[in-house]
């Protein structure tokens, strides 16, 4: 930074000579399995997906390689008759996935909370006669 002599006593300013130099406060991701890690600029700048660009690398880096990358423990969402399963890396959706497929199949499922092995059962609404 360097002073602008002024032509008037009093009306100094500053004026920036040089650019400050780049801020790199991009998230980064590892995967150990893939041995990578990735910025997550895309996400943020052509996705737009802003606070949520974790959330949206994690699900698309599990549809894409079928694991998800390093520190990041998802809800499991497994139905007891049928293959359907599915994760989550919130607890709402998690749930709603569940009580929906339980609706409209009257199956029973299990909600695993990341790192658990016991599962909070999530059983089928009893039938009415408006069903």
């Amino acid at each position: 930074m360097a002073t602008v002599t002024p032509k008037f006593p009093g009306t100094e300013r500053l004026v920036v000579t040089d650019p400050p130099p780049d801020i790199d406060d991009v998230p980064r991701v590892s995967c150990s399995r893939c041995g990578r890690t990735w910025d997550l600029a895309y996400e943020l700048d052509e996705l737009a997906v802003g606070n949520r660009a974790l959330e949206r690398f994690a699900l698309d880096h599990r549809r894409h390689t079928g694991h998800f990358p390093d520190d990041v423990t998802p809800w499991l969402v497994e139905c007891r008759r049928c293959p359907d399963e599915d994760a989550f890396l919130s607890e709402g959706p998690a749930r709603r996935f569940a009580a929906t497929h339980a609706r409209h199949t009257r199956h029973a499922l299990d909600v695993y909370p990341p790192g658990s092995d016991e599962p909070d059962p999530v059983e089928p609404p009893e039938l009415s006669g408006d069903e």
